[in-house]
């Protein structure tokens, strides 16, 4: 083969290498959620926490931890319960730990009967949901 074709085809395939790097890097991985919807949602939730009103903070505490955990079913995250899901998608958020935190707080809601929640224990939480819905992309 001529010295000319050779180096044509060498360049050609450098020039698509690089293609498909810079798609690689400047693409969204994975899912791509309604961003809009989820933040619509979870502003509802947010505003429906009010320091003078004890019972909005238990509900948006559990009302936060089940949007989490549809973003998490929406993204394909196998598993029979979000406690399954957390395990299997912890490596997705910035602050694991901080967002089994705020799961078991609504496991405690959800089971105990008589769990006082203060307002700063919702708020921290909503903060940690928020957190996690933005490291999946959905927020």
């Amino acid at each position: 083969m001529d010295g000319g074709v050779v180096t044509f085809i060498i360049s050609i395939l450098i020039v698509a290498v690089l293609v498909f790097v810079a798609i690689l890097l400047t693409g969204k991985r994975g899912y791509h959620f309604n961003v809009e919807a989820y933040q619509a949602r979870f502003l509802e939730i947010e505003n429906k926490l009010k320091q003078d009103n004890p019972a909005s903070f238990q509900m948006t505490i559990i009302n936060g931890d089940k949007l989490l955990d549809k973003a998490m079913v929406e993204m394909g995250i196998a598993g029979k319960t979000m406690g399954d899901r957390l395990k299997k998608a912890g490596s997705r958020f910035s602050n694991l730990n901080a967002v089994w935190r705020a799961h078991k707080l609504r496991n405690a809601i959800a089971h105990e009967t008589d769990l006082e929640v203060s307002y700063k224990q919702a708020f921290n939480a909503l903060q940690i949901y928020k957190q996690a819905l933005k490291d999946l992309g959905a927020i």
